[in-house]
This record gives structure tokens, sequence and C-alpha cells, in this order.
């Protein structure tokens, strides 16, 4: 219990640094954690060497250090959002593209899928679109229940909702749906056995979830494809959305292709280090 709280006090502390300070921890950390655990070093190049992202090995080198630092940063900012207040969090947004296919699919009632890899800032994405309307978005509890009730409160701000990731979960998703609104999946996390198919994603076989495909062909909601791009210097975050045409996710090939695209577009702030290729039990 006395560990907890100390844990806990510290997060509450971290949430008031700057973000260029969170961020330089951040980097910190990502620099121990890759020279001191093996297999998390091995699965970041092991994953940027099979995306074939890097033109050459000198490319290859560039990006595993910068993203031994946006991983590192990924981690720290996750823990300051969840803690931060909510006035504190609207100053870090530095502007959004592609706003414009949210008014459009908006416009359109049939509900919106954001499909949010773990690229860049995934935290920060849902935040950003429940300040203006309601987003339902699906999660996994922690492994340590004692952190539930500070993740539950630090995510679920504005009008921003969660679902858990059961049937009850895909019930509330639907319901959103049907009612024009929008939810968020992690596209690109391993489902739980019987939950996914095999599909290649960097033409290797990935268990990939079938939840999007789904639920985009039952309801015809617009499915977008949105990542929080965290900027140089401590400097914030700017929105990305782009709109995936009708039939672009209808089967888990398809999506993990976009996936795929979008992580191209900014390759060192992917989190290489996740196993994608595992099976959940």
């Amino acid at each position: 219990m006395l560990k907890q709280k100390v844990i806990i006090s510290l997060l509450r502390l971290l949430a008031k640094l700057p973000l260029w300070v969170v961020h330089a921890l951040g980097s910190l950390l990502g620099w121990i954690a890759y020279l001191s655990i093996k297999k998390h070093a091995r699965l970041i190049k092991q994953n940027l060497r099979l995306s074939q992202l890097a033109t050459n090995e000198i490319s290859f080198k560039q990006i595993v250090r910068r993203n031994v630092r946006e991983t590192g940063k990924a981690l720290l900012e996750t823990f300051a959002i969840w803690f931060k207040s909510y006035p504190s969090l609207k100053k870090l947004y530095r502007g959004c593209t592609g706003w414009e296919h949210v008014e459009k699919a908006l416009n359109a009632k049939k509900g919106i899928i954001f499909l949010t890899p773990h690229l860049g800032c995934f935290e920060i994405t849902s935040l950003y679109y429940g300040q203006f309307h309601p987003i339902t978005v699906l999660y996994r509890p922690p492994r340590q229940p004692w952190l539930t009730p500070f993740i539950e409160e630090g995510r679920q701000r504005g009008q921003v909702s969660l679902a858990p990731a059961n049937q009850q979960g895909v019930k509330q998703l639907l319901q959103a749906l049907k009612r024009g609104e929008a939810i968020g999946i992690l596209p690109d996390q391993a489902p739980y056995e019987g939950e996914g198919e095999w599909a290649p994603f960097f033409s290797k076989p990935a268990y990939t979830m079938t939840l999007a495909s789904k639920l985009a062909e039952k309801t015809g909601a617009q499915v977008l494809m949105a990542f929080g791009e965290r900027l140089s210097n401590g400097a914030g975050y700017h929105i990305h959305i782009k709109p995936i045409e009708a039939g672009g996710v209808s089967t888990p090939a398809l999506l993990n292709h976009e996936i795929e695209k979008m992580i191209a577009e900014c390759p060192s702030q992917y989190m290489w280090a996740y196993d994608r290729y595992k099976v959940r039990n």
C-alpha cells in the first residue's frame, strides 16, 4: 500500500513538470531500457528491420537511435497525461491536419471509427477529439488493478468514455456508432486468441483484430486513421487525421496495410518495442 502511494505521488509530481522535462527524462529512460533489457533492444531492431522502412544501414541506425528516445518519451508522457489537469492538457495541442474529414463524417451521421496505432502519443488523440464531440474508446484494464481508477480518470475527460475490451464493451461501441458518435480503437494491439486472424504486417504474419473490420461493415461508419505526432523539444502535439475509403479495412490484411502506411510517415515514433507478433492467451 505504501509503495503504491509513493508511486502515485511521483506520477502526480511528474505531471506538474513541463513537457520538455518529461520528454528529456523519457529519453534518458529510453536509453536505460535499451541498454539494459536485451529483449527490448532486440524487438526494436528486429521489427524495424522487418519493416524495411530504413533505406540503408545509416538510416536504420538513425531511426533506431531516435526510436530509443521516442519510446522512453511515450512511456513517461502517458503517466504525465493521466495525471495532468484537463486545462493544462489542452495547451499541448499545436494543431490538427485533416479535421475536415471529421466534419464530413459527422454530417453523414453513420458514426466514426478512429484507428490509432501505437504511433506518436496515442493517449492524446481521443482527448483532443473529446474536447468537441463524444467518443467511446476501447481499452484493456491494467495488470495492476490499483491503477485502474487513475487511468480511467485520466482518460475519461471532456466527452471521452471508456469501453472494456469484452462483449459488453463491443456493445457500447455499436451503440455509440448507431448514435452517430465516434469510437476509438488501437488497431495494432494483439487480440486474444479467437478474436483475430493471421494477416501480413510488414510481410510477417501477425495475429490481427477483426473487430474494426466487422464494426465498419455492420454500421457503414467512416474509418479515420489518426495519430498524435510528438513535436520536438516538448513543444506539444500535432494531430493527423486521414480517411480510409469504404471497404479499406474490410479484411485484417487491408487493415494492416493502412497501419503500415501511417507508420511510414513517422517511423521513429512507432512503438517498435511492442511485440506485435505475439498471441494473447
